[in-house]
């Protein structure tokens, strides 16, 4: 069991240098003072906002710069790319008949990157 997660909710990504903060849209109807979270909750730009800069040398605009700058790395702008929806989800628990996200749900950027939630949003409610 975790702490269910939240519109509001902090993440970082292994390969961003800045955290972000999910964006749950109130579409399911379900909340808690902020709407709750599901595994469908992974959209670019707008559920996952970018993460500052990436390092990832997946990214094509990272490998072109670094390319371009004789081997040195040099990070791009993050753009998230979700391969995928978040894992492993609570399917125990259904928001909008979707199962919900807790804290220990992770998702995996097309990059290489792993996203995971560094502050759930919610501090009490357990899922």
């Amino acid at each position: 069991m975790g702490l269910c997660v939240t519109g509001g909710a902090m993440m970082t990504c292994t390969f961003g240098t800045a955290p972000s903060t999910l964006t749950v849209l109130p579409t399911a109807g379900v909340t808690s003072a902020m709407p709750l979270a599901t595994i469908m909750d992974q959209v670019p730009f707008v559920n996952i906002l970018p993460f500052g800069m990436c390092t990832s040398m997946a990214n094509p605009a990272v490998a072109s710069a670094t390319a371009a700058a004789l081997g040195v790395l040099t990070p791009m702008p993050c753009t998230p790319v979700p391969a995928g929806p978040w894992a492993p989800g609570v399917p125990q628990v259904l928001v909008g008949g979707k199962p919900a996200l807790n804290q220990q749900c992770r998702l995996n950027c097309a990059y290489g990157g792993m996203i995971q939630f560094t502050n759930s949003g919610c501090m009490t409610v357990q899922i």
